[in-house]
């Protein structure tokens, strides 16, 4: 998965297109990705204790990883994602800029 969490990441499909937010959560074995303010549901929730209310809460949803793209950190732009080997060490690189992604 060429997302990690804390990248940023604009939809490219669904309801919420144009739309960016920083990953919360991946789950590789899914190809999911949760992140902040994108798909966002309701869920009901019972209450715990005697005299608690219940409640829905808002909490966004995990979406397919491939309707997201990463946003370039140089030209804040939506760019694919490339591999360099340098150093011994495997590094991210924007394809847009051609530059790495620091993460």
């Amino acid at each position: 998965m060429r997302i990690k969490k804390g990248d940023t990441v604009q939809m490219i499909a669904g309801k919420d297109r144009g739309r960016s937010g920083s990953v919360l959560r991946t789950i590789p074995h899914l190809g999911k990705v949760v992140v902040e303010g994108i798909a966002i549901v309701k869920r009901h929730v019972r209450p715990r204790r005697a005299g608690e209310k219940g409640q829905r809460i808002e909490m966004p949803s995990a979406v397919d990883v491939s309707n997201v793209m990463l946003v370039c950190p140089h030209t804040k732009k939506p760019t694919r994602v490339g591999y360099v080997v340098s150093e011994g060490k495997k590094l991210r690189i924007s394809k847009k800029s051609g530059k790495p992604i620091d993460s």
